[in-house]
């Protein structure tokens, strides 16, 4: 039997904080309300959600009290998207107009 299945190999990472702008929209949130919810900065929290700051232990465990989640799960999430900007960063081939947006490891390369 012969398999058509191909693999996925996205040229593309999704951080965390699309899942975390995910859950703020559908609570009604905005970034600030949730800012104040986990006793983070806006900043910090721009930052997580786009990308540019790693989420920490501490963040999971905040983020596992204030949506209900395992802290496991947002490191997890993580480390997967970090895997994946490395792995995009020791095979880009793109120029910097063709790099996907959120990956901050990528977009830094020369």
């Amino acid at each position: 039997m012969t398999s058509t299945a191909s693999s996925f190999n996205p040229d593309w990472a999704s951080p965390p904080g699309d899942t975390i702008s995910d859950l703020v929209e559908e609570s009604g949130w905005t970034q600030a309300d949730l800012a104040a919810r986990l006793g983070y900065t806006t900043k910090h929290v721009s930052q997580l959600v786009n990308g540019k700051a790693a989420l920490t232990e501490d963040a999971a465990l905040r983020l596992e009290r204030v949506f209900g989640g395992p802290a496991q799960f947002w490191l997890i999430r993580e480390a997967q998207y970090r895997g994946q900007c490395a792995h995009l960063a020791a095979n880009s081939r793109r120029t910097p107009a063709t790099r996907w947006p959120h990956c901050p490891i990528v977009d830094e390369q020369p």
